[in-house]
């Protein structure tokens, strides 16, 4: 009887114990010839374990790479791909980058800010009007969504002249939502999340049916 204890460390146990034997029993062929024909039925076999791989990218790619990694990097075939290395397991990730930029008003976000930086470059007319009136609604509808305060259409024009450099400006007859309405929404809206969150049961006991 064998224990796990006596047996050959799995580096990638979902593949299972019988594709193991399999790559040792690769490594022990002299014929290179076999090794590399042996090599690519176990792809294949490996390929029909786990299906799921199908939908990753290059996932051929990635079966010879797991091959190699579970004959710790002692397989002596020709991959089609290039051979991986001890030091990709250990290999520390590069550090993201993250934006560095710092948003004017938080209550706004980055996205709104690069949609302003798109409208002044727009040429004069109707549609770069209706563009800044759409954008000015939509920053009023933020500010009463995430602020307490009320606020006034003029303090709407004035944060998104600072927003766009001074190059946008909202139009004197230009009329915004109405701070009511926009309030009036978004109550509306938290009481239908808390609807839609809760779960009402009716239990009824047997005796009663």
């Amino acid at each position: 009887m064998e224990y796990n204890s006596t047996r050959s460390r799995m580096n990638i146990s979902e593949y299972g114990r019988n594709i193991q034997k399999m790559i040792e029993y690769i490594m022990s062929v002299k014929d290179r010839e076999k090794r590399n024909h042996l090599a690519r039925a176990t792809i294949n076999v490996m390929g029909q374990l786990n299906p799921h791989l199908r939908d990753v990218n290059d996932f051929k790619h990635k079966l010879w790479d797991h091959l190699f990694i579970m004959s710790d990097f002692k397989l002596d075939v020709d991959s089609p791909y290039p051979i991986p290395s001890p030091e990709t397991l250990t290999r520390k990730p590069e550090p993201l980058q993250y934006a560095t930029n710092n948003v004017t008003f938080k209550h706004y976000g980055r996205h709104i800010e690069r949609i302003i930086e798109k409208a002044c470059e727009l040429e004069e007319g109707h549609m770069k009007d209706t563009l800044i009136q759409l954008i000015a609604n939509h920053l009023k509808k933020s500010y009463l969504t995430w602020n307490r305060d009320s606020v006034t259409d003029e303090e709407i024009a004035e944060h998104l002249s600072k927003l766009s450099d001074g190059k946008l400006s909202l139009q004197d007859d230009v009329k915004l939502h109405d701070t009511n309405d926009i309030l009036s929404k978004n109550k509306k809206k938290k009481q239908h999340g808390k609807q839609a969150g809760g779960k009402n049961y009716t239990y009824k006991s047997r005796k009663s049916q």
